[in-house]
């Protein structure tokens, strides 16, 4: 077994050298994480909003569900995917266990809860200020949602931000529908966990280094988009 400096010298040569198999995970990762994040920020948003502007019923029962989604732990919603997308399921025709497509179903589904609450809260804090204004100028539903979500674009850019980084570092879910497949499913969060028990620890410490350089890169890019927007 490599020593912890050995293992440092040698992850840092696989990120400089740009090494094959540390660059197909990395990439997997964020085709997989990125596609469930715009996919759960289309859905996730308008109902969100939804929630928060419109009085309907049965909309205790979507919020619960909404709640109870969020606290949900990853694995229990992979099994409950996986099952799905089993050849028993009703998802089962489309044949995406263990494939990129499922682990994007997974992460989707793990998300779209927290942006639909956290922009819920963002607009109905913004809908309370002009709702009144809204109603006596009879403006349709459809624009004061386009309105709302134009005014609050640097917190619902947060949200959107906060459901990436809830879906690239994603463990359990997408070791259930994707099986950690080499060259197929395999991420960073899997492929870490699957060398540490291995013991090599260059590898997981170099997809560890850009996970957490990724992180850096999406909250510099919230702060500075923030930052912009306000000044």
């Amino acid at each position: 077994m490599q020593t912890f400096q050995q293992s440092f010298a040698h992850a840092w040569h696989l990120v400089v050298t740009g090494d094959a198999t540390l660059l197909e995970i990395v990439l997997l990762s964020l085709r997989v994480s990125v596609t469930a994040t715009l996919i759960a920020c289309a859905l996730g948003l308008p109902l969100g909003a939804l929630l928060a502007t419109q009085n309907f019923r049965g909309k205790w029962l979507v919020n619960l569900l909404v709640n109870t989604l969020m606290g949900m732990p990853p694995v229990v919603l992979g099994l409950i995917v996986y099952m799905m997308l089993s050849n028993a399921g009703p998802l089962g025709w489309l044949q995406w266990l263990y494939t990129p497509g499922a682990m994007i179903l997974a992460q989707t589904v793990l998300i779209m809860p927290i942006v639909a609450a956290l922009s819920r809260q963002v607009i109905d804090d913004r809908w309370s200020e002009c709702r009144e204004q809204f109603q006596s100028l009879c403006i349709p539903w459809h624009r004061c949602v386009f309105t709302l979500l134009r005014d609050c674009q640097t917190s619902l850019f947060t949200v959107g931000a906060a459901g990436f980084a809830r879906a690239i570092s994603e463990v359990g879910a997408v070791i259930v529908v994707g099986g950690n497949i080499n060259h197929l499913t395999r991420v960073m969060t899997t492929a870490i966990a699957l060398e540490t028990s291995k013991g090599d620890l260059a590898l997981a410490l170099a997809l560890g280094s850009i996970l957490m350089t990724i992180a850096l890169i999406v909250n510099a890019v919230v702060l500075g988009t923030r930052q912009r927007l306000q000044s």
